[in-house]
C-alpha cells in the first residue's frame, strides 16, 4: 500500500536513474497526455510531495499518483517487465534505464511552473525539506472529524496512508473516532514523523520494532487477534469522509478507550 514512504523511496530510485540524462524514449498511454513528446530534454529530478511523484523533465513535470495499486520500476533497455505491457501507463526512457509506471491512477503532463495546480491543496509534507510541524498541528487541531479520518486528509498533512493512520492512533491510545480537536495534535503528528522516518531505510514497514513477519504491527490487519499489550481482541470498522473514501480501521478498546 503506497504511503508517504514508499513515494519518497520511490523518488529517490527513479531520481537516481534518470536524473541528469536526456529523455530517449517518452510514452504515455493516457487520454490527454497522450501526445505529450518531451525526448531531448533533460530530466533534471524526480521529487515526491505526499503520495505524488513529480518527474521535472525540461520545462515540464510528468505528474503521477500510486493509489492503491500503481508502483513505478526501473529497467535495463530490454530487460523484461515484471509486469503486463497493458498495465503500464507511463514510460520515460534515458541512457541506460527505462522506468515503467504500472496501474498508475492519474498521469498527466504540465508544465512545471504549473505543479501548484495540482499539488497546491496539500498540507505540509512530512518528508519534505520544508516541514512544518506547526502548520500541520495547526490544520489537525482545527478538524472537528474523526482523528483517522483528519490524519489522512492529505489537505492537513501530506503522507500518511491508513497503515500509519491505524499505527499511529494505537501507540498515542486514541481511539479512532475521537475528534481531532480533543487529541494532543502536536505530540501526535510529532511521532509520526518520527515513525515515517525510521520507517525510510527499512525493507519492511514496522512499528513494533520487530521486523518478523505477522510481528511488524499493533492493529493493522489483526482483526480478532489479541493485542499485543493486554490481549483484547483487536476490533475492526471503516471510516472515511465520505462513503467512497472509507478505509479499514483497527484499534484495541482497552489500549484506546473512547
Amino acid at each position: 500500500m503506497p504511503e508517504g514512504d514508499t513515494v519518497y523511496r520511490a523518488a529517490a530510485k527513479l531520481s537516481a536513474a534518470l536524473a541528469g540524462k536526456v529523455v530517449t524514449r517518452f510514452d504515455i498511454r493516457v487520454p490527454g497526455s497522450a501526445t505529450a513528446d518531451l525526448r531531448g530534454e533533460t530530466v533534471h529530478e524526480v521529487a515526491a510531495r505526499g503520495k505524488h511523484l513529480l518527474h521535472r523533465i525540461g520545462g515540464y513535470t510528468l505528474h503521477s499518483h500510486l493509489k492503491m495499486e500503481g508502483r513505478w520500476d526501473v529497467y535495463r533497455p530490454g530487460e523484461r517487465w515484471r509486469r503486463q505491457a497493458f498495465k503500464a501507463r507511463a514510460i520515460v526512457g534515458v541512457a541506460g534505464a527505462d522506468a515503467v509506471g504500472f496501474d498508475l491512477a492519474m498521469v498527466e503532463v504540465l508544465r512545471t511552473s504549473d505543479e501548484h495546480t495540482v499539488i497546491g491543496h496539500l498540507g505540509p509534507d512530512l518528508l519534505a525539506d520544508d516541514w512544518d510541524e506547526a502548520e500541520a498541528v495547526r490544520r489537525v487541531s482545527a478538524d472537528e472529524r474523526a482523528a483517522h479520518v483528519a490524519l489522512l486528509d492529505q489537505r492537513n498533512v501530506a503522507g500518511f496512508g491508513n497503515v500509519y493512520a491505524n499505527e499511529l492512533l494505537f501507540v498515542r491510545g486514541i481511539a479512532p473516532t475521537t475528534p481531532a480537536t480533543d487529541i494532543d495534535a502536536q505530540a501526535t503528528i510529532a511521532l509520526g514523523e518520527r515513525m515515517i522516518r525510521a520507517n525510510l531505510p527499512r525493507p519492511e514497514r514496522t512499528f513494533t520494532g520487530d521486523s518478523r513477519p505477522g510481528r511488524r504491527f499493533w492493529v493493522y490487519g489483526r482483526e480478532g487477534a489479541p493485542c499485543r499489550r493486554c490481549g483484547t481482541p483487536i476490533r475492526a470498522t471503516s471510516l472515511g469522509a465520505s462513503a467512497t473514501s472509507e478505509r479499514n480501521v483497527y484499534w484495541c478498546p482497552t489500549c484506546q478507550p473512547g
